[in-house]
């Protein structure tokens, strides 16, 4: 009886972790059709380069995101969501990190980080990073620059997706 429990309440919290990598509706792992469920504006075709992360992108979503107005692209292998992007403004970018924490938890890591640079104006980066098993999200924002991005992929989608094959 308690090892029924402990397995229960072991696929519970896995269930919960697995369900926080998620984009309105659409998680890791989600297929396209609930892509064009939850964003029905969604452009969906064949990636036009080969890659072994991805095999098709649904391209210009538009979500909100804790109040913070969005673009997403989502990548597909084999019907499967391996990963998706979020575009925001990075004048929304405390908002859209409280937006995170609330769905993701805690950053595993998070900072700010300024890059001198000779006879240039130093330039500052904020970082954040969620690790999930096999799935992470990164986010990362210039100050100054129009758009932040947050990419949450699962395996080595970052590495795959542009190599050139």
């Amino acid at each position: 009886m308690k090892r029924a429990l402990l397995c229960l309440v072991g696929w519970a919290f896995l269930a919960t972790a697995n369900a926080a990598f998620e984009a309105n509706g659409v998680p890791l792992g989600g297929s396209e059709s609930s892509i064009k469920e939850r964003f029905p504006s969604a452009n969906c075709k064949a990636l036009e380069w080969s890659s072994l992360a991805a095999d098709r992108r649904c391209d210009d979503s538009r979500a909100s995101i804790g109040g913070v107005k969005a673009r997403i692209t989502f990548y597909l292998r084999k019907d499967a969501v391996e990963a998706f992007d979020v575009r925001f403004d990075t004048g929304d970018l405390e908002r859209f990190v409280e937006a995170l924490k609330k769905s993701f938890g805690k950053p595993q890591s998070e900072g700010r980080q300024k890059v001198e640079r000779d006879g240039k104006p130093a330039r500052e980066f904020y970082r954040a990073q969620w690790k999930q098993g096999n799935a992470q999200a990164m986010l990362r924002a210039e100050t100054g620059k129009r758009r932040g991005t947050l990419l949450v992929y699962r395996g080595n989608f970052e590495e795959e997706i542009y190599r050139v094959r």
